[in-house]
């Protein structure tokens, strides 16, 4: 697998060597599909709603007529690599997506355009301020927000009488519920192995955290005492409340909770689209769906959540970075996230929350967006994701592997992926 860090070598000397002469709209010949410039904007996952990239072709060819949007599908799993390779090359995309967490090892590499000069006009102090952090290097902006997300818990009403309080008496209701289903399999909490990101509320609330940095150097630290008792607290979900694959992730969760087999989910709050969903989900459950804020330590408190969503940027080696701004100042309009809102994203503004509406799901995602954290702010921290140190982790964890051996077998791991 490669690193990260090395390929921001390759992305800044590949970058470097077209500087001088960088490639725009009216200077090289145009991609042409059906005689008509053909802009590539990369969309990860399924997280977009359609309304949402009709809107987008929509509205970008009637501003641009001479111009065709293509979006591209792309996986999370091994986009860092993939886009390492694509922003270096001669046939990069145009706009890309990529995760608030990995935008970093991009931005420092020099693989996206440098749009600090366009910021006010794409929407200023109203974007999203850890957004606009995320997509920041050296004090210039790189990636835009895109979209954000707090994870909240769906359940079954009709099995779940009574709202946990505290983190400790939901861990409990998914126990009792699993304990008292006849199913097999079946969740209290489903929780699948690698999902390494519904294991954070665990250690954050008991203090720990990913990693660290301490005299300038970054370092693990989830074998630290408040981090190993949130892991263990995370090990109990997962042997006793847990029906989920050991090493399973956490795609399409709606499948199983449409098949009955899941009491709590945490989730991010767009999956109430997906579970409600005519084709691929189960509209006809509405009215046994709950959801809240996952609840923390004492009672009237929240538990801090991982703040995860994507950022959007323009490529360095766009051939047709012009057409490239427009698309992303249709992507940041009010339109189109007023569109994502709709689909219980979190928008790139600020102003634009109203557009969640005033549902459960709405009023939970303003609960658990008032505590949120992000994985360590470090340039290395792609190479974590990359070398799925964490999802190795909590798949060992699952199976009942010695907690405190683990994590500091992991953290060797991620203080060498941080720091090369």
């Amino acid at each position: 697998m490669k690193h990260i860090r090395s390929a921001a070598v390759v992305l800044a000397a590949a970058v470097a060597l077209t500087a001088c002469g960088s490639s725009t709209d009216s200077s090289n010949e145009a991609a042409t599909a059906g005689g008509k410039t053909k802009i590539r904007l990369w969309l990860v996952g399924t997280d977009t709603p359609q309304a949402a990239r009709d809107y987008a072709k929509a509205t970008f060819e009637k501003e641009n007529p001479k111009a065709e949007l293509v979006i591209e599908q792309q996986v999370w799993d091994g986009l860092v690599d993939k886009l390492t390779t694509s922003l270096s090359g001669s046939d990069s995309p145009d706009v890309v997506e990529v995760g608030n967490t990995q935008a970093v090892a991009f931005t420092s590499a020099g693989a996206f355009k440098d749009i600090s000069d366009k910021k006010a006009e794409l929407g200023g102090d109203d974007l999203l301020s850890g957004f606009v952090d995320a997509g920041s290097y050296d004090g210039k902006l790189f990636a835009a927000p895109y979209y954000a997300g707090s994870r909240l818990v769906f359940y079954r009403k009709d099995l779940v009488k009574t709202v946990p309080t505290t983190l400790n008496d939901y861990v409990a209701e998914g126990a009792k519920l699993k304990k008292e289903s006849k199913k097999n399999p079946f969740s209290g909490i489903y929780f699948p192995g690698q999902d390494w990101r519904n294991a954070l509320p665990y250690i954050w609330s008991a203090g720990g955290d990913l990693a660290v940095e301490k005299d300038g150097k970054w370092q693990g630290s989830l074998s630290t005492p408040q981090s190993v008792a949130g892991l263990k607290q995370v090990q109990q979900v997962m042997q006793n409340a847990s029906g989920a694959a050991k090493d399973g992730n956490e795609t399409d969760p709606q499948v199983p909770f449409c098949a009955n087999q899941i009491g709590m989910l945490s989730a991010p709050g767009w999956v109430k689209g997906s579970i409600l969903d005519p084709k691929a989900g189960c509209p006809k459950m509405e009215s046994k769906l709950g959801v809240f804020a996952l609840p923390g330590a004492s009672a009237g408190q929240t538990a801090p959540v991982f703040l995860g969503g994507s950022n959007i940027a323009i490529a360095a080696k766009s051939k047709h970075q012009d057409l490239a701004y427009g698309l992303m100042k249709v992507l940041l309009s009010d339109g189109y996230q007023t569109e994502m809102a709709k689909a219980g994203l979190i928008p790139a503004k600020k102003s634009l929350f109203s557009a969640l509406g005033t549902d459960d799901v709405a009023k939970a995602i303003g609960q658990a967006a008032s505590n949120t954290k992000s994985t360590p702010a470090a340039p290395g921290w792609a190479n974590v994701e990359s070398d799925k140190i964490l999802e190795d982790l909590f798949v060992q964890i699952a199976k009942g592997g010695d907690v405190q051996s683990l994590a500091t077998a992991a953290d060797a791991k991620i203080t060498a992926a941080l720091n090369r």
